[in-house]
């Protein structure tokens, strides 16, 4: 009764919505039925990166609503379709104030130096670079550009790069919180804030390394691409912060002005009657080049995966929400249709992952497996991170390919609980629990730390799943377990590093991996790329989230999609939370607000 009324309600609130804007509707058929509107004659696009990157785009079709931004995916391959467009003349970009994903600038840059191979010039404008983040990755991409501007009297902090921990140990002594966790091992850091006062030496270590390693590739790319030694650069900028004019007294920028000084220069570089062009809106707008790619030229499948890992489908997901998660029982079925079509030679697994579940991990490796057993090599592209759980799922990889300042490794494992009842007694509050069954029962339990016998046996399971993550390291990699056991205890290392340890191969991009795809596939010349994974249609979408017959979803899906009404997307989270709350489970998440 409640799924029924849930439905009707999506298919008159659709209905209402759709009558409420009929003639726009009308006007987006017919508007989607012609040709789309071709960019100007001589176009300058911009790219504003301000807002954030995501590595990959939404696999939600209503994400965009959602605010979903930008991509480093979606911006390499829509400069890659720039690049072979007569149309475009430049690339104008909008730097951020604070610091990029180290990664997201290293695949960025090789981006930029594509696109100004092919003759086309880049101007990145600054309004100043600033202490926030990862500043001096910010700084790699404004050197790829060749010609940086900054905003008169901003300033230049590009002196290093600086991390910062809060640590709860003593809070949580004297509040009776007792945090109960066990680690594989000294480097698996994630819970110390929980567990110390300070940084362990094995903590600070491996802290200080990866950052080291980031900072040295960003400064080492900011030279070459300067044209500058590398001490020299370094030297520098630790010399810093300084002025804008003293930046480019220094030779650290080029020229000095506004944003609209920069437009005007790019426009001018462009020719008579050039235009400005967002770099999104270029996309919608653009399409691949007639006859670059021959419709029958073998197929290099790319499965792509972003976020936590864990079990399921994902079909409960709102689709008006841009957060990520790589679901196991989604990448596994990519990989099955990869391997049953005969087109595909090779697969791109494009991986940007912090880690997640073991056993949707282990699910996710399985099909990598299969795909190879069926004569489908595997190039894993890292992204962001592949750590943890995303190196798990790259690790019998055919071969892999990460970027210089990709985050790796963190082979090992974490878990436990917070015991609260000692906290929760100081206020009055008790907790108690009962249990039927065996000694472990009850183990994770809230309101008490674990008995020694418990925590014994949920020590074995720790061990058991880290043995299991060096052996399939071990096999993939060809690496003896001994020398895993050596590199893993959870540390995090750079793609540099890892190179370095025989955990990667090679270090690159995207292109680099589809490069490698289609020599193990024995591919020469042209080659489409497939992806898989990402909804077919606003409509399915809908279908999947709600379970509605599909002339619910339909005319919902394009009442809301047309309307792009916060009230409308509020409506949806309602109809979404009542569904979850049907099937037992408790929202969590706050939904989309206006």
């Amino acid at each position: 009764m409640k799924q029924f009324l849930v439905t009707v309600a999506g298919v008159l609130v659709g209905l209402m919505l759709f009558v409420a804007i009929a003639p726009f509707a009308l006007l987006a058929v017919v508007s989607s039925a012609a040709r789309p509107t071709p960019p100007p004659a001589r176009t300058v696009l911009v790219l504003d990166l301000r807002e954030g990157l995501s590595d990959q785009d939404p696999h939600t079709p209503f994400a965009a609503l959602g605010g979903a931004g930008l991509s480093v995916m979606g911006v390499q391959d829509t400069l890659r379709r720039a690049e072979r467009d007569d149309r475009v003349k430049g690339l104008l970009v909008r730097l951020p104030e604070g610091g990029l994903a180290p990664a997201a600038a290293d695949e960025l840059r090789l981006a930029f130096q594509r696109f100004r191979a092919k003759g086309k010039p880049i101007l990145a404008h600054s309004q100043g670079f600033y202490p926030s983040g990862v500043v001096t990755s910010t700084y790699e991409l404004a050197a790829a550009s060749g010609d940086i501007w900054m905003q008169p009297a901003s300033s230049f902090q590009v002196t290093g790069v600086a991390s910062e921990d809060m640590f709860f140990k003593r809070f949580f002594d004297r509040y009776g919180v007792q945090a109960d966790f066990q680690q594989r091992y000294e480097y698996k850091n994630a819970v110390n804030p929980y567990l110390y006062s300070d940084y362990t030496p094995a903590h600070r270590a491996a802290e200080l390394s990866w950052m080291g390693s980031v900072y040295e590739t960003a400064v080492a790319n900011a030279a070459q691409d300067r044209g500058k030694p590398s001490a020299a650069m370094r030297a520098v900028l630790e010399a810093g912060p300084y002025s804008a004019e003293e930046a480019r007294s220094r030779g650290l920028i080029d020229h000095l002005g506004q944003v609209s000084e920069a437009e005007a220069a790019m426009l001018g570089r462009a020719g008579d009657g050039a235009k400005l062009l967002d770099l999104r809106e270029y996309r919608s707008r653009s399409r691949v080049t007639p006859g670059a790619i021959r419709l029958g030229s073998p197929v290099i499948a790319v499965i792509s995966g972003e976020g936590p890992i864990v079990t399921g489908t994902g079909e409960r997901a709102n689709p008006f929400t841009g957060a990520q998660a790589i679901y196991s029982d989604e990448v596994a079925k990519a990989f099955r249709k990869a391997m049953e079509d005969k087109d595909d030679k090779a697969i791109v697994f494009r991986v940007s992952s912090p880690g997640g579940a073991d056993t949707a991990s282990e699910q996710i490796l399985s099909a990598v497996r299969a795909a190879k057993a069926a004569g489908k090599p595997v190039v894993v592209s890292m992204g962001t991170y592949a750590a943890s759980g995303g190196y798990w799922i790259s690790s019998e990889a055919s071969e892999i390919v990460a970027e210089p300042s990709t985050l790796t490794g963190s082979i090992g494992v974490f878990g436990g609980k917070f015991a609260l009842g000692p906290a929760l007694a100081r206020f009055g509050i008790d907790a108690r629990g009962v249990k039927v069954g065996g000694e472990y029962t009850g183990a994770f339990g809230l309101h008490e730390s674990m008995t020694p016998a418990q925590h014994a046996a949920f020590g074995a399971w720790m061990d058991r799943i880290y043995d299991g993550f060096i052996a399939r390291v071990a096999e993939g990699r060809r690496i003896p377990p001994d020398r895993v056991r050596e590199i893993a205890k959870g540390r995090v290392w750079t793609g540099v590093q890892a190179k370095a340890l025989g955990l990667v191969d090679h270090l690159g991009g995207f292109e680099q991996a589809v490069a490698r795809a289609k020599a193990l596939g024995h591919v020469e010349g042209a080659a489409r790329l497939k992806s898989f994974g990402a909804p077919s249609s606003p409509f399915q979408a809908l279908q999947r989230l709600f379970g509605a017959g599909s002339e619910a979803a339909s005319v919902l899906s394009a009442a809301v999609y047309l309307a792009r009404d916060p009230s409308a997307q509020a409506l949806v989270g309602e109809l979404h939370d009542a569904r979850l709350r049907e099937d037992g489970a408790t929202v969590l998440a706050p939904r989309l607000l206006p």
